[in-house]
């Protein structure tokens, strides 16, 4: 691919990366409060705050500093590009556990899910690799999915939530978990390949119901019919009542089966401006920043960065020097092309 579609796509992939950590900086001091009051204390969030004191995961943290949501997405980007589209479980195991570490050392609160928290204990104890994600059916294989959508092209949708499930199941092997994350995944990779974001969001739902196929049964909501849901919710003509809706039926919790489908419907609601839909993402409160990490993601991979002002790429990129994000999309775009041209068979 040369020329101006070639730019065109790159842009999509730093875009989904840049969207993905602007949502989590912005979800940042916001994550876990109520949505009332969020909006009685910044309103719709227009500017990066830091974590303030009451927050009891993100207080102290600088404004503009991303979460775990980037560092384990960048993690998953960096396997990726190690195995030319594939994910090695036992690095990820060992890059996630020294994370984890690092986190501890400066102090932080907002470390691992409690899905992955428990996949480690269990690789650790020795319990074999397919079974340590048998009860992981929280959102984190869905918030790190971004970057196998930019490397995996999904006009083989199945090839796509194969790939999926491979990147996530040694921490999150539930039907509901893949469910999500193949959604995610489904809507980053239609983005980057140019499609509208009309037709992005149905492929998410066929691959949500791929992705309830594979892994363990665990009990809840179908992750797909609640994804339906949202995006009905969604079609109001009201926004405030619309974003409200989602809030209170689809919910803003750590599972699967509301955050996705939230996030979902936050896009179709104002997916036209990335930079609007990481605001209103990381307002919603709850499990916000993760929230708005997959909105934004989404939403980059459909608008590219244009819509961000300058002045905020500017201080995401001081708050977090080391992100690197453009670099990381490219290598990922490259594997994309190489495995569209059969050069590389994951």
């Amino acid at each position: 691919m040369t020329g101006a579609a070639a730019m065109d796509q790159r842009d999509r992939a730093r875009g989904t990366l840049l969207g993905l950590a602007l949502g989590d900086a912005l979800g940042m001091p916001t994550q876990g409060f109520p949505r009332e009051v969020i909006a009685e204390r910044y309103g719709v969030l227009n500017e990066f705050h830091a974590g303030p004191p009451d927050n009891e995961i993100s207080a102290g943290q600088p404004a503009g500093q991303v979460t775990d949501d980037t560092d384990q997405a960048l993690i998953v980007a960096r396997l990726l590009i190690e195995g030319n589209g594939t994910v090695d479980p036992h690095r990820l195991v060992t890059e996630l556990l020294d994370w984890q570490l690092r986190m501890q050392r400066r102090g932080s609160a907002d470390l691992l899910g409690p899905s992955t928290q428990r996949a480690l204990r269990a690789a650790a104890g020795g319990v074999p690799e397919d079974r340590t994600g048998r009860w992981g059916d929280t959102n984190g294989a869905a918030m790190r999915v971004a970057p196998v959508g930019i490397a995996w092209p999904g006009d083989d949708l199945g090839r796509l939530v194969t790939a999926v499930h491979q990147a996530s199941k040694v921490t999150h092997d539930t039907g509901s978990a893949i469910s999500g994350a193949a959604a995610v995944a489904a809507a980053v990779s239609s983005g980057v390949a140019g499609h509208p974001l009309s037709a992005s969001l149905v492929l998410a739902s066929t691959a949500a119901d791929l992705g309830a196929q594979l892994g363990h049964y665990t009990a809840g909501a179908n992750v797909a019919a609640r994804i339906r849901l949202a995006l009905r919710l969604a079609r109001g003509e009201d926004r405030v009542k619309a974003v409200r809706a989602l809030h209170d039926v689809i919910g803003v919790g750590v599972a699967t089966s509301e955050a996705v489908p939230t996030a979902l419907g936050l896009v179709a609601i104002a997916g036209d401006n990335l930079w609007d839909a990481t605001r209103l993402a990381a307002s919603l409160g709850g499990d916000c920043d993760t929230i708005a990490a997959m909105v934004g993601a989404i939403v980059g991979a459909h608008r590219g960065s244009a819509d961000v002002p300058p002045s905020i790429r500017s201080e995401l990129a001081t708050a977090n020097p080391d992100l690197d994000l453009d670099r990381i999309a490219d290598e990922l775009l490259a594997i994309r092309d190489a495995i569209s041209d059969g050069r590389v068979t994951p």
